[in-house]
């Protein structure tokens, strides 16, 4: 089973979940620590060869240390890159938090130093009509790393998040800032305030970078509150 395990949320889409996770994976395999992840459910997915493949999930496969099957990986691979159960509804099929839990088990059940499970979009974004991403993370009593996308309104979002992840009776493990809008105005303030505000340490922050790597984001992170 893996010692430490996390659950990968992101204050909105495009936030750099992936991104962040794939520099965490990246940090820990360079303290010599084994990892693994797996993006449960992913939507917008290319037809290829060997089926369905998503970029998001593919990334963390090529960041974590032990090799799993793409299917273990992310299980749930949806067509259209709109939200999860619309996706899965014009497909005619049905997400649940407590199948999508099943499937992470596996993953968390390797022997790992690091575990990541990385979730899709917003902390509330729906699985069906009564279950919605967070209700996944409660599932399997994961701690948070919170991923938050420097842009205006960032601030709102990141302590709105926040709330709802310490009434959903969950711990923010910590958070990392992460430059999506390279022209965000007052960004040494916002990122002050965000520091001062959020009830967990800063593991890093990410500028924008052209291209992005992992390797590039885990040079900005500091993982030792994590492992």
């Amino acid at each position: 089973m893996a010692k430490k395990k996390y659950f990968v949320a992101g204050t909105d889409t495009d936030a750099g979940k992936t991104l962040v996770a794939c520099g965490i994976l990246e940090k820990a395999r360079q303290l010599g620590l084994t990892t693994v992840a797996c993006k449960p459910v992913a939507a917008g997915c290319e037809e290829t060869d060997a089926g369905l493949r998503n970029d998001d999930a593919l990334a963390l496969m090529a960041a974590m240390s032990q090799p799993l099957p793409y299917a273990q990986v992310n299980p749930i691979a949806l067509r259209e890159a709109v939200a999860p159960h619309i996706a899965a509804l014009h497909e005619g099929r049905q997400l649940s938090a407590a199948r999508l839990s099943g499937f992470c088990q596996g993953v968390l059940l390797q022997s790992a130093d690091l575990a990541i499970v990385e979730g899709a979009g917003g902390w509330r974004v729906p699985l069906n009509p009564r279950e919605t991403m967070a209700t996944l993370a409660v599932e399997m009593k994961l701690a948070v790393i919170l991923v938050v996308g420097m842009k205006l309104g960032c601030i709102n979002h990141a302590l709105l998040t926040t709330e709802a992840i310490q009434r959903d009776g969950l711990v923010l493990a910590g958070w990392v800032a992460n430059r999506v809008d390279p022209d965000m105005s007052c960004f040494e303030e916002n990122l002050q305030t965000l520091t001062t505000l959020l009830p967990a340490p800063c593991l890093g922050v990410v500028p924008f970078l052209e291209p992005p790597t992992r390797q590039a984001v885990a040079d900005c992170l500091d993982i030792s509150v994590l492992i």
